[in-house]
C-alpha cells in the first residue's frame, strides 16, 4: 500500500517509518527544505531509540521517502494521514490552524479514492469539518472518506508502541474506510476497535486525560502521605496491586509534563465548557499537577532558605521524562524559572535534552556530566529518571558537593542510603 504522512515529528515520523519498515511505500510531506533534506540523509530532528536505524533502513530500500510535495506524494498514495501539532491556545483549546491548512492542501491533491485519516489529537468534530473543507475543493471525479486514527504513542517506547499497541483506534463512516484501514493495519499486534468517527476523537482525550488523573492522584496521596507520616509509596503500591486499578501511572513525583498530558487536559476541560459542562474534576487534576511541581520548590526553600540568593543548585534530568530530548511543557522549566527568579545559580545536566533545553533556558550553566552539575552545590535536584542518574557513586557525589542535599522528585534512591552516606533526603511521598 502507498500512503502519506504529512508532519514529521514524533507521531508522524515514527509511524511512516514503522508503517514503511512493514513493506509499504511511505510518503512524509514536510514544510523545511534543511529538515526534510537532513531526514533524506537520515538526519532526525527528534531523539527517539531506535528511530535513527529504522530511518535510515528503509530510505535505502526506498519505501520511506521525503517530500516538501504534496502533488508528488498524495496523488499516489491509498491513504493520507494528518500528523500535525494541534497546541493549545490561551484559552486551553486545541489550535486547529495548521490541521485545517493542510486538510486544505490535501483536498486540493487528492486523486482517485483516498482515505484521510487524523492521527492529531483534534476535539470531537473536527474531521467533520475536514470533510465539509476538503469536499468544497476537491477536483471532478475523485472521492475520498474521513477518519480518525488517534495514536498512543509513548515518547522513548515510540516504536514498540506503534508495533504493539493496546488497541488500535479506527473511527470511520464507511465500510471501505474501514476495510482499507483494517488491511493497513493488519501487521500491527493490537485489540482494534472500530468505532464512530466522534468516538474515536473522543477516546484520545479520555485516555490521556484518565491518566493525568492517575498522576495527579498519586501525588495529591503522596503529599498526604508526607503530612500524615505515611509511606506513599508503599500505600500507592498496595493501591496499584489492585487488579480493577492497575499500578502504571501511580508513581508519585515532580507533576506530569509533555506533549499530550498538559494540552489534552486544559483541551478536554474546553470542549466540556464548550457543550455545557463543568469539567472539575479535571480542573482539579491541573490543580494538582502545579501543586505538585512547586512542591519542589518549598523543599528546597525547606532546606535552603527562602532567599536564595548566593546558593547554587544542581538539577539532574531536563526532558520531561527519560529517553526522549522533549522538553515541551517539562516540569524543569517551571522549577529552574522560580528558582531563578529567587536568586539561585543553576547547573544542569540531561544525557539526550541539553540541545532543546539551552534554546528555552538562557541562564542556566549547563554541565558536561553528573558530577560536574553537582559540583559546588548547596542542593542537587533529581527531575529526570534516566537510568544513567540511579547508578551515581553518591559518595563522589557527595564529595563535590558544598552542601549533601539532595531532592528525589523522581524517587530513585533509597532514603535510608542516602542518610547513611551523610545526605539531607527529601523525596516525594516519603
Amino acid at each position: 500500500m502507498t500512503i502519506t504522512f504529512i508532519g514529521h515529528g514524533y507521531v508522524g515520523l515514527v509511524t511512516a517509518s514503522v508503517f514503511a519498515d512493514l513493506g509499504n511505500t511511505v510518503w512524509v510531506v514536510g514544510h523545511t527544505q534543511k529538515k526534510i533534506e537532513n531526514l533524506k540523509k537520515g538526519v532526525l530532528p527528534i531523539y527517539e531509540p531506535g528511530l535513527e536505524e529504522v530511518v535510515k533502513r528503509n530510505v535505502k530500500a526506498k519505501r520511506l521517502l521525503f517530500t516538501l510535495s504534496y502533488d508528488e506524494a498524495i496523488a499516489a498514495s491509498d491513504a493520507v494521514f494528518i500528523s500535525v501539532g494541534t497546541p493549545p491556545k490561551e484559552n486551553g483549546e486545541a489550535d486547529l490552524s495548521t490541521v485545517f491548512e493542510v486538510a486544505e492542501k490535501i483536498g486540493k491533491h487528492l486523486s482517485g479514492y483516498t482515505v484521510v485519516a487524523t492521527k492529531s489529537t483534534v476535539p470531537v468534530g473536527t474531521n467533520k469539518k475536514i470533510k465539509e473543507l476538503i469536499k468544497r475543493i476537491i477536483p471532478a471525479k475523485v472521492t475520498f472518506d474521513i477518519a480518525s486514527v488517534p495514536e498512543f504513542l509513548r515518547e522513548g517506547q515510540a516504536i514498540s508502541d506503534t508495533l504493539h499497541p493496546d488497541r488500535v483506534v479506527l473511527g470511520t463512516e464507511s465500510k471501505a474506510a474501514q476495510d482499507l484501514l483494517l488491511e493497513l493495519h493488519k501487521p500491527i499486534n493490537g485489540t482494534v476497535v472500530a468505532t464512530d468517527i466522534e468516538t474515536a476523537e473522543m477516546i484520545k482525550y479520555a485516555s490521556n486525560a484518565f491518566l493525568a488523573t492517575k498522576i495527579s492522584f498519586a501525588n495529591a496521596i503522596a503529599g498526604m502521605s508526607e503530612k500524615t507520616g505515611a509511606d506513599g509509596l508503599v500505600v500507592l503500591k498496595a493501591v496499584g496491586l489492585d487488579k480493577r486499578v492497575g499500578s502504571n501511572f501511580l508513581d508519585p513525583g515532580a507533576g506530569y509534563g509533555g506533549s499530550c498530558f498538559p494540552k489534552d487536559v486544559k483541551a478536554l476541560i474546553a470542549i466540556a465548557k464548550k457543550h455545557g459542562v463543568d469539567f472539575k474534576l479535571l480542573k482539579e487534576v491541573e490543580a494538582i499537577n502545579t501543586d505538585s511541581i512547586l512542591a519542589i520548590i518549598h523543599k528546597v526553600k525547606k532546606l535552603l532558605g527562602h532567599n536564595l540568593k548566593g546558593k547554587t543548585i544542581g538539577v539532574l534530568g531536563l526532558s520531561f521524562k527519560p529517553n526522549t530530548d522533549d522538553m515541551r511543557d517539562a516540569p524543569s522549566i517551571i522549577i529552574i524559572n522560580k528558582l531563578l527568579q529567587s536568586g539561585a545559580e543553576i547547573k544542569a545536566y540531561d544525557p539526550i535534552a541539553m540541545g532543546n533545553a539551552e534554546k528555552i533556558l538562557p541562564d542556566v550553566a549547563f554541565a558536561a556530566d553528573s558530577y560536574e552539575a553537582a559540583k559546588n552545590c548547596d542542593a542537587l535536584i533529581i527531575m529526570t529518571e534516566w537510568n544513567e542518574f540511579r547508578q551515581l557513586n553518591l559518595s563522589q557525589i557527595k564529595t563535590v558537593m558544598k552542601k549533601p542535599i539532595i531532592i528525589d522528585g523522581r524517587n530513585i534512591y533509597d532514603p535510608s542510603e542516602a542518610k547513611q552516606l551523610g545526605f539531607t533526603y527529601l523525596g516525594v511521598g516519603r
